[in-house]
C-alpha cells in the first residue's frame, strides 16, 4: 500500500548578504583622500627654491604682457623692486604650482605693483596697484647715492673723510615737501665712525638733489 504522506519541501537556504568592507579600526566612516597635513607634508620642497634668472625673466616678462600693465611696459619707467618665490596652502587651487612674487614701482604712473605670476600656467594669478610705496630696491639706493655724490651743492658741504654712509627711503612729511608725492631717497654722508654731516634728497623720478641739509636738522 502507498504512502500517504507527501513529500516535505526542503526550504531553500537563504543568500547570504555580502560583507561589507570595513577599515582597519572598525570604523565604516569613509576616508578622505587626503588632508592638509597630508598634502603639506608631501608638498615639492624644490616649490620654495629661490627663483632662477630664467624663472625670474619669464615673469616679467609674463607681467609686462598683462594688458592692465600695458602702459608700464609701453613707457618702460619701471623697476623690479622684489623677486621672490611664493608656495600657497592645499585647498587653494594654486598649491603646487610654482608660483613667483614680483614687486615693482612704475615711475610713470607712480604706482606700486605687486603680482603673483603661475610660472606653470605661464598667467598672471593675481595683481594689485597701490599707492603705498615700496622699500628701495638695491640699484635705487645706488643710484641715490651716486647722483648725490656728484652733485655740486653736496660736494661743497662734505668734509674731508666724509662718505656715503647709507641711502633710505624717504618720504615727505607734508604736501610742501616735493618728496610727499614722489619717489625719493635720503643719502646720509659722514664719517667711517658713524657720525652724519650732511643729508641730500633724491628725487628718484627726475633724477637729481633736491635739498642738502645738515644732518643735525634733519
Amino acid at each position: 500500500m502507498a504512502s500517504s504522506k507527501k513529500p516535505v519541501k526542503t526550504a531553500k537556504p537563504a543568500k547570504s548578504k555580502p560583507k561589507s568592507k570595513v577599515p582597519a579600526g572598525g570604523s565604516t566612516r569613509r576616508a578622505r583622500p587626503s588632508d592638509d597635513r597630508a598634502d603639506i607634508a608631501h608638498a615639492d620642497p624644490a616649490l620654495f627654491d629661490p627663483l632662477t634668472p630664467g624663472e625670474i625673466a619669464d615673469a616679467i616678462r609674463t607681467l609686462t604682457e598683462d594688458r592692465r600693465l600695458s602702459s608700464m611696459a609701453k613707457v618702460g619707467r619701471y623697476r623690479v623692486i622684489c623677486s621672490e618665490p611664493l608656495v600657497v596652502k592645499p585647498p587653494h587651487w594654486m598649491a603646487g604650482h610654482r608660483l613667483a612674487r614680483i614687486v615693482a614701482y612704475d615711475y610713470a604712473a607712480d604706482r606700486t605693483v605687486d603680482a603673483c605670476i603661475d610660472l606653470d600656467a605661464g598667467v598672471v594669478a593675481h595683481l594689485e596697484l597701490t599707492r603705498a610705496q615700496p622699500m628701495l630696491s638695491r640699484d635705487e639706493e645706488a643710484l641715490a647715492v651716486s647722483i648725490a655724490m656728484v652733485d655740486s651743492r653736496v660736494r661743497e658741504k662734505l668734509a674731508l673723510g666724509d662718505v656715503a654712509q647709507t641711502a633710505l627711503h624717504y618720504w615727505g612729511r607734508g604736501p610742501d615737501d616735493l618728496a610727499f608725492a614722489r619717489r625719493s631717497a635720503a643719502v646720509v654722508f659722514g664719517r667711517a665712525d658713524g657720525h652724519a654731516s650732511v643729508v641730500a634728497i633724491v628725487d628718484l623720478l627726475e633724477n637729481m638733489v633736491t635739498q642738502v641739509v645738515p644732518a643735525e636738522h634733519w
